[in-house]
C-alpha cells in the first residue's frame, strides 16, 4: 500500500445528498429500511450484493452460535468497565470486543486462514488435501503449535455447536472444500497429536461461511458482530445489577502475592 497521497480515492459502500442515502446501490429509505432483515445487510454491505436464501442461513446460524459464550475474559472486561463507567457503554463494548483476540472468537480467523492455507499447500504441491492435511498436522506436532479450529478444554467428546452448524452446512448443500478439509483434518489430528481434538465452534464457523461465498479477509467480522450482541445483554444486565465488582474481588482474592516482603510486613512477622 502507499504511504501519503494516493491518486484514487472511492469507496463503494455508501453516499447520499440532500434528497436521499445511497447504500450499495440501493436507497436506504426507500429501499432497506423495512424491508431487508439485519444478517441481509450485513452480507451486503460487505460483498455489495444482496445474499441468497441459502446464504443467509448460513450466516444467520454462524451469528447465532457464536454470540454468547458466558463470562469469558473479553466479557468480564466490558462489564467491569462499565461498572468503573455507568455512563460509558461504547467504552465497555469497546472493551469487550478489544478482548477479542487469538484465543477468544478471534480465532474464527485463525481457523479459517490455516483451512485455506491447507488447500493452498496442497494445490502449490500438486498432492490431494489428505496428504496436505497430514503433513501439516505432523509438523504442527513436531512445533507444537496448536491446531486451529480443532480441540475444546470443555467439549473434549464434540462441540455441539460445531456439529450443528456442519450439519446445517450439509443439509443446505453448501459444504465444499473448506468443510472438506476441516472434516479431513478432524479425521487425522487426535491420532497424530496423539490427543482428542474435535471441531470446534471456531473451526466449523469459517469453514461453512466461506463455502457459502463470504470473503476470508472479512472473516473477523463475524464474531465481532455476533459478539456485540452478547455484549449488549451483559452490558444491559450489568447495568440493571451489577457483578463487576463481585467479579473484581473474586478475582483478586485468588490471586496470591510471592513478590518481595516490605520491611513493615517483615517486622509485622
Amino acid at each position: 500500500m502507499r504511504i501519503g497521497k494516493q491518486d484514487q480515492a472511492y469507496t463503494a459502500i455508501a453516499t447520499s445528498d440532500a434528497e436521499s442515502i445511497t447504500v450499495r446501490g440501493y436507497d436506504l429509505c426507500d429501499e432497506l429500511i423495512g424491508r431487508i432483515g439485519f444478517t441481509d445487510y450485513l452480507w451486503l454491505l460487505v460483498l455489495g450484493e444482496k445474499p441468497d436464501e441459502t446464504q443467509r442461513q448460513v450466516l444467520d446460524a454462524c451469528l447465532v452460535a457464536i454470540a454468547e459464550h458466558g463470562l469469558v475474559p473479553s466479557v468480564q472486561a466490558a462489564r467491569m468497565t462499565l461498572a468503573a463507567g455507568p455512563e460509558a457503554w461504547q467504552g465497555a463494548m469497546a472493551a469487550g470486543l478489544l478482548g477479542m483476540g487469538s484465543v477468544v472468537a478471534g480465532s474464527t480467523e485463525s481457523a479459517g486462514r490455516y483451512l485455506a492455507e491447507v488447500l493452498a499447500k496442497a494445490e502449490a504441491d500438486g498432492t490431494d488435501v489428505e496428504s496436505a492435511a497430514i503433513a501439516s498436522l505432523k509438523d504442527h506436532k513436531a512445533q507444537r503449535r496448536k491446531v486451529a479450529g480443532l480441540g475444546h478444554p470443555q467439549h473434549s467428546g464434540g462441540d455441539p455447536r460445531a456439529d450443528r452448524l456442519l450439519a446445517i452446512a450439509d443439509e443446505l448443500g453448501v459444504s465444499g472444500k473448506y468443510v472438506e478439509t476441516l472434516r479431513i483434518l478432524d479425521k487425522h489430528a487426535t491420532d497424530i497429536i496423539e490427543r482428542p481434538l474435535p471441531i470446534n465452534v471456531s473451526g466449523a464457523i469459517p469453514a461453512v461461511i466461506l463455502d457459502a461465498g463470504w470473503p476470508l479477509d472479512a472473516l473477523k467480522a463475524v464474531p465481532l458482530v455476533a459478539r456485540a450482541a452478547g455484549l449488549s445483554a451483559h452490558l444491559f444486565e450489568e447495568a440493571t445489577r451489577s457483578i463487576g465488582f463481585i467479579m473484581s474481588n473474586v478475582g483478586d482474592e485468588a490471586i496470591s502475592y510471592d513478590g518481595k516482603t516490605s520491611s513493615r510486613a517483615k517486622a509485622a512477622e
